[in-house]
C-alpha cells in the first residue's frame, strides 16, 4: 500500500494551554531533525494533528524515526483521498483487501470534523461496511475487539483513511522542559535517566570525565557512541568531554582513602555546575540510584551536593537495578554500557569507601587541595563534540589502532 502521509495525534500536548503552539511548533521541528535527510517530506503541524507529507518516500523508514520522538502520542499511515463515497469506498477496499486474513475481525470507525460533509459517522460506517461485504469474503464484524480497525476521518479539506494505529513514545518534545547538563559515565544507569530526561521535554548535553592515560580512547568513544544512541531520541546532543585525570591524581595523594570517592564526586559536580552556567542550563541531572553504590546512599548523596544550590535531578533514584536494565535493553543502550572500558569513576576506587560520610570532614580535606585551580584547569581542557543519531565511534577507534600496526 503507498501511504501518502502520516497522521500524527499529540500526547500530553492536548493540556498544554496556551503554551500549546510553542509545544506543537518545537514537535514539528524534532520531527524535522530526525527526517532531515528525506527532504522531500514535508511537515504540516496544526491544532490537533500534524501531517507529514511523504512525495514518496517509504513510511517503512519513516515510521522507526517517529517511534523515537518525545510528544507523539499515536500516528497512522493514510492515504488523502477525494470526498466522495466511491474515493471513500475503493480506497477502503484496497486497504482492506492488502491486509485482511481470514479469521481477522474488523469495524469501520469514522469521525469528522467537517460537519457540512454530507454523510455523518452512522451513515458512512454502514454503506462503507455493506461496500467492503460486497466486494469481500468472510468478513466479520467485530465493534468492541476487532482485528483490524479501518478509520476513516473525515476533515475539512479531504478525507483520510488508515488501517494502522501506531503508538510513540509519548512524553514531552524535547526541548519544552529547559535545558540541562547530563552527568553521562559508561554505565547502565546514566543512559537510562538520559533517556528519562529526554522524554520530560528536557534539552541535555552530556557531561563525560575522562583521566588519561588511567582512561583509554576507547572508553571516551564508548561513552560518545551511548550519546549517538540517545540522539535518536533528540536530533543531536552535545557531547562535553572534561579532563578529570589530573584532578584524581591530587585527591589520591592528599585525601584519606575512605573520602577519596565522596571528594572525587564533589569535584565532579562542581565542573558540572560550572559547565551548566557556562551553557544556559538549570539543572544537573545524573543518574544516581538510592542505594546501589556508596557514593549514592542518601549520606553520601547530601555530602556532595553540598557543593551546588543547583538542582540535581536523578530520574532512576526509585528504580531497581533489574528495572533499569530492562529499560536499558529496550532503548538500546544495555550492550554497550557493559562493554568493559573503565571509566573514571572506577579507576582510583578505594577498596572501602564511606558509606555514612560527613560533610564537614569532605570540607575539611578539600582544603588541603587548590581547587578552584584545578577545575580551572579542567575547564580549560573541556571539548564540545555535536552528536548525531547513530554515530559510531568504537569502529573508528578500532580502525585507528588497526591502521597504526
Amino acid at each position: 500500500m503507498k501511504y501518502t502521509e502520516v497522521m500524527v495525534r499529540y500526547g500530553e500536548l492536548s493540556t498544554k494551554g496556551k503554551n500549546r503552539k510553542d509545544f506543537i511548533g518545537r514537535l514539528a521541528g524534532n520531527v524535522t531533525k530526525v527526517l532531515r535527510d528525506f527532504p522531500q517530506v514535508k511537515i504540516y503541524p496544526r491544532h490537533d494533528r500534524m501531517h507529514i507529507v511523504l512525495n514518496g518516500a517509504p513510511f517503512e523508514e519513516i515510521d522507526k524515526r517517529l517511534k523515537k520522538v518525545f510528544g507523539i502520542q499515536t500516528y497512522s499511515p493514510t492515504i488523502k483521498v477525494p470526498k466522495t463515497l466511491a474515493d471513500i469506498e475503493k480506497i477502503s477496499l484496497e486497504m482492506m483487501q492488502e491486509t485482511f486474513k481470514d479469521g481477522m475481525t474488523f469495524k469501520v470507525n469514522t469521525k469528522r470534523s467537517d460537519h457540512q460533509f454530507k454523510y455523518d459517522t452512522n451513515q458512512l460506517n454502514s454503506m462503507v461496511g455493506d461496500y467492503l461485504f460486497d466486494h469481500m469474503d468472510n468478513l466479520k464484524a467485530e465493534m468492541k475487539h476487532p482485528d483490524m480497525v479501518l478509520r476513516i476521518e473525515v476533515r475539512q479539506d479531504a478525507i483520510y483513511i488508515s488501517n494502522q494505529l501506531l503508538h510513540g513514545v509519548g512524553g514531552m518534545p524535547v526541548g519544552t522542559g529547559g535545558k540541562a547538563v547530563m552527568m553521562l559515565s559508561g554505565g547502565i544507569d546514566s543512559p537510562v535517566a538520559s533517556y528519562l530526561a529526554l522524554k520530560r521535554g528536557v534539552d541535555i548535553e552530556m557531561v563525560h570525565f575522562f583521566s588519561p592515560p588511567y582512561t583509554t580512547e576507547k572508553a571516551l568513544a564508548k561513552a560518545k557512541e551511548l550519546t549517538g544512541i540517545l540522539a535518536n531520541y533528540a536530533g543531536r546532543i552535545n557531547f562535553i568531554a572534561v579532563p578529570f585525570a589530573e584532578i584524581q591524581e591530587t585527591i589520591k595523594e592528599k585525601i584519606p582513602e575512605g573520602y577519596l570517592m565522596t571528594v572525587q564526586r564533589r569535584f565532579m559536580l562542581q565542573l558540572a555546575d560550572r559547565i551548566r552556567a557556562k551553557r544556559g542550563s538549570m539543572a544537573i541531572f545524573n543518574g544516581e540510584s538510592v542505594g546501589q553504590v556508596a557514593s549514592q546512599t542518601l549520606e553520601s548523596m547530601f555530602a556532595i551536593n553540598d557543593v551546588t544550590t543547583t538542582p540535581v535531578i536523578r530520574p532512576v533514584a526509585t528504580m531497581d537495578k533489574t528495572e533499569i536494565i530492562d529499560r536499558a535493553r529496550k532503548i538500546g543502550t544495555f550492550e554497550l554500557s557493559i562493554k568493559p572500558f573503565e571509566d573514571c569513576c572506577t579507576i582510583f576506587a578505594p577498596p572501602r569507601p564511606k558509606t555514612k560520610p560527613k560533610v564537614e570532614k569532605a570540607r575539611k580535606y578539600e582544603e588541603r587541595l587548590d581547587a578552584e585551580g584545578l577545575i580551572q584547569r579542567a575547564m580549560d581542557g573541556i571539548k564540545v563534540t555535536p552528536i548525531y543519531p547513530n554515530q559510531k565511534f568504537l569502529e573508528d577507534k578500532a580502525q585507528e589502532d588497526a591502521d597504526l600496526l
